[in-house]
Order: structure tokens, then C-alpha cells, then sequence
């Protein structure tokens, strides 16, 4: 009778999600990692095109990568000076004409600007829409977890899709097609009613007050590394399972469709963890569910760096749940010891700090490849790593539900 009830009340808690005006905050958090990635898996056909590496071409990613997140702090300033839903929009329109330049790129010079303007505008959605997201505290958890998937959707069609456009097209095609999506979601938010201001006064409870918790620095401390851990591994992982694939799958299919769309259903299957963990922190203290996923981080990315082929799907399936299963848990954290009046610029500290340190992956898969390792090599750095976030665990202070 409990697990029917708990059933119940799960998809009872999904509907109104998917009813509720959460959905256009969803769909963005979508669109923002769909054409952040969109490079990922077109690099490798973009220097073929220009006449360089691979290793070189990453590289002329790396500025807009650090901009997604550096450029956070100015959008959270711009959506408290004027509105959070006039970044909104945006946001996308930004974006789509960005990526319709990256496609029309005619030099490297060219490419390079294009994707640090996608960076800056991508890096408006979380401290704005996260931000959205939190004012209302009702099932936060959940529906962190659910934006979440939408946004890690986003990561799993990213290759898939741009895999399909290549073939059919080329990696121009890649970038201009999506960038007309962005533009006609922009015009829909423009003409919508969305109004976050006038929802959040009837939706949010008393939960959500004006003063900063007891313990609220040593919950920052431990977010602080959290996010740290978080930003190296998830950047990570997005960006080089395309091509990490395309190299260590060849027993199964070298095709740059076939590896794309296995990318896309590792992204896509392991993203669902977030509405798990987030549903779990509901209901439960944070601190042993963290050390849980840290522990689960470290066992599969190091088992996906020692195997190939069928085994590397299994153990990267796993090992991009338990990074999934950690991101809904951070903005949890934050709201749970930061009034919302505080939260767009505290979430762009954390994107900044997050976005930031992932963009580190681009010059260092470039060193690395230059210097003769291999990719399995940075895989089994990136299974140290998430040892910060059991020591983030462990200082992290109770949170009442």
C-alpha cells in the first residue's frame, strides 16, 4: 500500500509538472546545453573542413565555454536591474542568431566568435531560470530533477541530432537549423503570458523566507566543492562521449551516426537519475545520498576507462547517472539556506565557478592528446575527482525538511 501510494503521488507530482508554467523554463534549460553541444560532436568534421586537428579545432571552443559561465554574474545583475523574464527571451534569440552565424562561418577567426556569442548568451539561463525555478519551493526537489532532465536532454540530442544533420547535410547544416528553433522559441516566449513574478506570489510557500540559514557558510563551503567536482566531470563527460566513443567503440560501429545516437541514449537514459535524487532529497537527508553518488562517480568512470565496447556503454550508463543524480542536489542546497532575493547572483557565482572549471577540459584534452596520452588517460583523472564531493558531503550541515 505505501509503494502504491508513493506511486500515486509520483505521477500525480510528474502531471502537474508538465502542466505547470515550469514548462517554458524546461524547454530552455533544453535549448541552452543543446546548442552549447552542438560543437562537440561537429568538431571533428569542422577541422577537417579547415585543414587542422582535431586537438587544434577544440580549442576555439574554450572562450565560449568560459564565457557560459563568466558571463553568469552580469545576466544574474542584468535580471534583477530589469526582469528575470526580459533575460528570458533573451536568451534564445541570442543564442539562435549565434549559432546561425557559427554555421556561416567562412575562417577559424569566424568560428571562434560565434561560439563565445552562443557562451554568452547560453550562460543567461541558469542564474535567470534556475532562479525562476526556485521561488516556488513546493516539490523543489522534483522539479529541479525535472528541469534537470530537460536540460540533460538537451545533452543527449545534441550529438544525436547534430550526427543526423551532418550526414544529411554537412556541419554547417548542424548549426543552422537548431539556431532556427532557438529564434522561433524566442518569438513564442515574447507573444506568451509566462509572468514568473505574478506566479511565484500564488505558488510559493512560507518555506521560502527573506533570511539566510544558521549554518548557511559552511553550506556554501561545501557547495563550493561540490560544484568544483561537478563542473570538471559533467563538462567533461558532455563534451568527449561523442568522440570517446567514436574511438573506443569500434568493436560495435565506427559510424558517426551509430556513436552519436548511443551518446545521445547514454545522455538521455542517465539523465532521468535527477528526478530519483531529486525525489529522494525530498524526503531525506542530503548528506548520505551525496556520499552515495560520489562513491558510484569514482567505481564507473574508472571501470569506463578500462573497458571498450559493450562494457563501456554499461559503465558509462551508470557513471553518467550518478553525475546527473548530483545536480538537482546543489540547487537544493542552495535553496534550501539562501532567500530568493539572493539567488540569481549566489547561482551565478555557482555557474561561473561550475561552467568555468569545465571549460578547463578544452585546453587540457588538447595537451594531453599533443603530448601522446590517450582519452581513456583523462578518464581515469576524472575518476579521482569525485572525491570532493564526499568531502562536500561530510561538511555539509543538516537541512530540515
Amino acid at each position: 500500500m505505501v509503494i502504491i501510494r508513493e506511486v500515486h503521488i509520483m505521477s500525480s507530482i510528474y502531471k502537474k509538472a508538465f502542466e505547470s508554467r515550469d514548462i517554458p523554463l524546461n524547454i530552455s534549460h533544453f535549448l541552452d546545453h543543446f546548442i552549447m553541444l552542438i560543437f562537440a560532436k561537429a568538431a571533428y568534421d569542422s577541422a577537417i573542413f579547415f585543414g587542422i586537428s582535431y586537438a587544434e579545432i577544440i580549442l576555439y571552443g574554450t572562450f565560449g565555454l568560459i564565457l557560459f559561465g563568466a558571463a553568469a554574474p552580469v545576466a544574474a545583475f542584468l535580471a534583477e536591474y530589469y526582469s528575470r523574464r526580459l533575460l528570458l527571451i533573451i536568451f534564445p534569440l541570442g543564442m539562435g542568431f549565434s549559432s546561425i552565424f557559427a554555421g556561416m562561418s567562412q575562417n577559424l577567426t569566424h568560428l571562434a566568435v560565434s561560439l563565445s556569442l552562443i557562451g554568452l548568451f547560453a550562460s543567461i539561463y541558469h542564474p535567470v531560470g534556475i532562479a525562476m525555478l526556485m521561488k516556488n519551493r513546493v516539490n523543489l526537489g522534483f522539479r529541479l530533477g525535472l528541469n534537470g532532465v530537460w536540460g540533460n536532454m538537451g545533452v543527449a540530442f545534441a550529438p544525436l541530432v547534430t550526427g543526423l544533420l551532418i550526414l544529411l547535410g554537412n556541419w554547417r547544416l548542424a548549426f543552422v537549423v537548431p539556431g532556427c528553433v532557438c529564434l522561433l522559441f524566442g518569438l513564442w516566449l515574447i507573444f506568451s503570458r509566462y509572468d514568473e513574478e505574478r506566479i511565484s506570489e500564488k505558488t510559493s510557500n512560507r518555506t521560502n523566507s527573506d533570511g539566510f540559514s544558521v549554518n548557511w557558510k559552511r553550506a556554501m563551503l561545501s557547495l563550493v566543492l561540490l560544484t568544483v567536482a561537478g563542473g570538471f566531470t559533467f563538462g567533461a563527460l558532455t563534451f568527449l562521449i561523442p568522440r570517446y566513443f567514436e574511438i573506443y567503440l569500434s568493436g560495435i560501429s565506427e559510424n558517426i551516426a551509430i556513436t552519436g545516437m548511443l551518446a545521445a541514449a547514454i545522455y538521455g537514459i542517465a539523465s532521468f537519475s535527477q528526478i530519483i535524487s531529486g525525489w529522494v532529497i525530498d524526503r531525506r537527508e542530503y548528506k548520505g545520498v551525496l556520499i552515495f553518488i560520489g562513491l558510484g562517480q569514482i567505481l564507473f568512470i574508472y571501470a569506463a576507462a578500462q573497458t571498450e565496447n559493450l562494457m563501456l556503454i554499461i559503465t558509462m550508463l551508470f557513471g553518467m547517472a550518478f553525475v546527473f543524480g548530483q545536480i538537482p542536489i546543489g540547487d537544493a542546497i542552495m535553496s534550501a539556506h539562501i532567500p530568493d532575493k539572493y539567488r540569481s547572483q549566489f547561482l551565478s557565482v555557482k555557474f561561473l565557478l561550475n561552467l568555468c572549471i569545465g571549460a578547463t577540459i578544452l585546453p587540457l584534452t588538447s595537451i594531453l592528446l599533443r603530448t601522446g596520452y590517450e582519452l581513456n588517460f583523462l578518464f581515469l583523472i576524472l575518476s579521482i575527482v569525485p572525491i570532493l564531493v564526499i568531502f562536500g558531503a561530510l561538511i555539509l550541515p543538516k537541512i530540515s525538511h
